[in-house]
């Protein structure tokens, strides 16, 4: 396909990117970390970081992890963790020992923790004491040797940390007691490398760096291979992109969304750390009231969100008398930007939501609307610089123009491949262009709209629910004939999960039976909001659900 958006660049964006321009995500912190040294890093609950704060932290984490752990070049440690001062700590204590990040949703459930430990063989993993709970269900049946567990006030002042600390400790959510035979404290962590010295590693940039999870395409959990390569190239991407506007060594980033989530984590994390700004980091977004008062302290220049943020900031009533005198970027990804909440987004802070397009295989993100733009259009935007899309069809070949087919994407952003599934990226990496399973239109300025998203896919609030694992967990359940999930639209989140379900003869099932195996086994986004009980579903001449039908 011609590159026809390149016209409709803002001034000053390029057409191509240099991936090369970084050998590694570890030469980008520690360029940052001396050229910043005594600025601000990141801030949370009260307590900042500086960029040299940052660098000791994190080498006195890969330390440990290389010396103490013994781990070796390339092996995993895997993340679980919200936005706390320790997440960065970590992440760059990993990718400076040479190992890979396995980034890991703390509000998974059990069975999702043990696949991806399992999958991925990681050795070492870094959890909120809060989640030890669900590690010690089955860290009996991972690779698992050695938890580093910390508290959440772990790298707050002395007394704050006291009073974090305690408060946890006596919340009415308190997480039940656990024992874990292999744990460390992460405050004994930093301080075991006292006095030592990082032995070099040579990290180049087909070296991987994060084994990010991902349901993929056909909704099979699988990890995307995400080298340091790729991550360089889409921040590089990001940066030429939003660059004229972005302060370098000044500008304040607002990271309301967990780091954890790929999006946050290029465009907030990385991006704000090659710029030398500063990451606030909000460890409870859904606190809307506690998320306001901190954004009354800071004169931020950017907020990275999804739709159901959005939202719930515009319908906050002190959220709408903040000045945002100093606002110039909003980005909105992981889920379609409804045009309400745009458009009142706009009214109340004077800048537009950027909507953009991008999945985990592409480190993630392919579109990004420009930032000249007005107001919301209703696409997600124009590929970014060294980014090339086709659109086909069917049979593999590329649709006229004007017409719609399944998006390919092309760019040095694009994934490695899939952790061992060689037959799985056979299929989805074809000449090194990305099969996205998206379906899409491009108009004539290069403007991509996403007609269907991966078909049954539900996004909620950012986050991929997969219809197979749902039916799945439901048809386990006691009394249950036939069942078949569907995404609804949903004001907060999106999208809310509906099942539709089939009674056995006979037997008396209740809607609350099934959520309580729900609750069991599903992470939280994915637990139905919406249960139907019917006498029979919809099916074609072969006998095959048709869940288009039932939404």
């Amino acid at each position: 396909m011609e590159k026809v958006w390149l016209t409709r660049y803002p001034s000053g964006v390029p057409a191509e990117i240099d991936p090369e321009r970084y050998r590694s995500l570890v030469e980008v912190l520690e360029r940052s970390c001396c050229q910043f040294g005594r600025r601000q890093a990141f801030h949370c609950m009260g307590q900042g970081m500086s960029y040299h704060e940052l660098e000791q932290k994190s080498r006195a984490f890969a330390i440990y992890l290389q010396q103490d752990l013994g781990l070796e070049r390339g092996e995993r440690v895997a993340i679980m963790l919200p936005n706390l001062l320790q997440y960065p700590v970590a992440l760059f204590g990993i990718l400076r020992a040479g190992l890979v990040v396995v980034n890991v949703n703390p509000l998974c459930a059990p069975r999702e923790l043990e696949h991806q430990l399992q999958d991925s063989g990681a050795k070492a993993i870094v959890i909120l004491s809060g989640f030890g709970h669900l590690l010690a269900k089955v860290v009996s049946n991972t690779p698992i040797v050695t938890a580093i567990v910390t508290e959440i006030g772990d790298l707050l002042s002395y007394w704050k940390a006291k009073v974090v600390n305690l408060a946890e400790k006596h919340s009415k959510k308190k997480a039940p007691a656990y024992t874990l035979s292999k744990a460390v404290a992460f405050k004994d962590v930093l301080a075991a490398a006292s006095g030592r010295s990082l032995q070099p590693v040579k990290i180049g940039g087909q070296d991987m760096a994060f084994l990010q999870y991902t349901g993929g395409i056909t909704g099979m959990p699988k990890g995307a291979m995400l080298t340091h390569r790729n991550l360089v190239a889409n921040m590089e991407q990001c940066a030429a992109y939003l660059g004229p506007l972005v302060r370098g060594g000044e500008d304040i980033a607002i990271t309301a969304l967990p780091l954890y989530h790929l999006f946050s984590l290029t465009v907030n994390c990385l991006c704000w750390v090659r710029y030398g700004g500063l990451n606030v980091l909000i460890a409870n977004p859904r606190d809307v009231p506690a998320f306001v008062a901190e954004l009354r302290r800071w004169k931020f220049a950017a907020l990275i969100g999804v739709n159901s943020l959005y939202g719930a900031l515009v319908n906050n009533d002190k959220f709408r008398k903040l000045n945002f005198g100093t606002l110039k970027l909003a980005v909105g990804g992981g889920a379609p930007i409804q045009q309400a909440v745009a458009e009142r987004w706009r009214a109340v802070t004077g800048t537009p939501i950027l909507e953009g397009y991008g999945l985990t295989e592409a480190s993630p993100l392919v579109c990004l609307n420009p930032v000249d733009i007005e107001e919301f259009n209703g696409s997600v935007g124009l590929p970014l610089p060294s980014t090339e899309i086709q659109l086909r069809d069917s049979a593999g070949q590329e649709v006229a123009p004007g017409g719609q087919g399944e998006l390919w994407v092309r760019g040095p952003q694009v994934m490695r491949g899939y952790w061992r599934q060689a037959e799985q990226t056979a299929r989805n990496l074809r000449d090194g262009w990305l099969l996205t399973g998206d379906v899409a239109t491009v108009d004539e300025r290069g403007f991509v709209r996403i007609v269907d998203r991966r078909k049954d896919l539900i996004q909620v609030s950012g986050f991929t629910v997969f219809p197979n694992e749902i039916e799945q967990v439901v048809g386990g359940c006691e009394g249950v004939s036939e069942v078949a999930c569907v995404g609804i639209p949903d004001e907060k989140t999106g999208e809310a999960v509906k099942i539709c379900v089939v009674r056995k003869p006979g037997v008396s099932l209740s809607a609350d039976a099934i959520l309580a195996r729900c609750r069991q086994q599903l992470a939280s986004h994915k637990i139905p909001r919406h249960i139907e009980f019917r006498d029979s579903l919809p099916k074609s001449n072969a006998g095959k659900i048709l869940r288009r039908e039932l939404r």
